[in-house]
């Protein structure tokens, strides 16, 4: 049975959270002297003298608006990587704690766990980049505090089945961490809609994927309304800058056009996987639910360093677990695509 309190940190439970101004007036007024801000404004065409939403709401109404969940069960963090480590910070005592990764995954996990002085147990996906079930229940024990799974994943690209996942939010009694950042060009439906069925859910999602704003740098976690107030009270108390909700909150508004190019996305995607198939060079295309293929070559060192030389940067995976000779490649433009196809053609077998 999950029990937020039981794994929360003590000291986090016993935290009381930086007052802002901004927390303290909520409101409309027209003369505002409580925040040492510039009262006079920005050497900007925008004025930015004055401090943001600390809990960004505009944002997050509109989001629940295109989610279809509460505002209340929203957390917007400074990418994603905010919210991976607010949940160390908040769930995993430093040096006794441990969470299970299942890799190969998204590097950041491991990162923010080192940072945290927490250990890290792995379980590594099945060869055909399946959870293995066995392995998690096997690493468990009465200090985990965090599993995290990726889907679809990185660098893999294929999205978890369904089923495992929710096998494994029944048999833990601790924070089930899914990560949904390439969610928009998969076949399988988001989780979001199961956070009331799930108590020990947290899903993150990102604006910098299909929402091709990736320099602004917002993440997004969504959860139980007593998670978010977790989040909430350890977040800084302005953890997402004025310029970024306003801008986000613009792109918000053009949802059309980011589900045109989510189906231009997948129609590349499927052309590109189709013309990677043919070249000799390559020995298996694997099956994307992403952005991004995971391509096995022959040479992936060589032939990442041949397409350096011509300007054209992929990323080499060879290194990591389960991925010897792959090479990560992102969707790009139709004339990007053709480009690069041309490029490896000339590259010999």
């Amino acid at each position: 049975m999950f029990d937020l309190d039981s794994i929360l940190r003590d000291n986090i439970k016993r935290l009381v959270p930086y007052s802002s101004a901004r927390d303290e007036f909520k409101g409309e007024a027209s003369i505002y002297l409580d925040a040492n801000e510039n009262s006079f404004g920005s050497p900007l065409p925008t004025a930015y003298h004055r401090y943001p939403d600390p809990l960004q709401w505009k944002v997050k109404y509109r989001l629940a608006e295109i989610k279809g969940v509460p505002p209340q069960n929203i957390f917007l963090g400074n990418g994603s990587d905010e919210a991976i480590d607010i949940l160390y910070r908040a769930f995993c005592r430093p040096g006794i704690d441990n969470v299970i990764l299942c890799p190969p995954t998204y590097g950041m996990y491991e990162v923010s766990a080192n940072i945290n002085d927490v250990t890290v147990r792995k379980a590594s996906l099945t060869p055909d980049f399946q959870l293995d079930l066995e392995a998690i229940e096997s690493a468990m024990d009465e200090n985990t505090k965090l599993i995290f799974i990726c889907s679809p994943n990185n660098p893999t690209a294929n999205a978890i089945n369904r089923e495992d996942i929710e096998m494994v939010l029944n048999n833990f009694d601790g924070i089930v961490v899914v990560d949904e950042a390439y969610i928009n060009f998969s076949r399988q439906k988001s989780l979001i809609q199961e956070l009331t069925e799930y108590p020990n859910l947290v899903i993150l999602q990102t604006l910098s994927k299909a929402w091709g704003l990736a320099a602004l740098r917002v993440g997004m976690a969504f959860a139980s309304e007593d998670i978010i107030n977790v989040f909430n009270k350890i977040k800084p108390p302005y953890n997402i800058n004025q310029a970024s909700q306003e801008l986000a909150l613009q792109a918000l508004d053009n949802i059309d056009q980011v589900n045109g190019w989510i189906k231009e996305t997948v129609e590349e995607r499927n052309k590109l996987q189709a013309g990677l198939e043919k070249l000799p060079i390559v020995e298996l295309v694997y099956p994307s639910d992403a952005n991004f293929l995971l391509v096995k070559t022959v040479d992936a060192k060589g032939i990442y360093n041949k397409l350096v030389a011509q300007g054209i940067i992929v990323r080499d995976r060879s290194k990591v677990e389960l991925c010897a000779g792959c090479l990560r490649i992102t969707i790009g433009t139709p004339e990007e695509n053709v480009t690069l196809l041309n490029t490896l053609q000339s590259i010999p077998a």
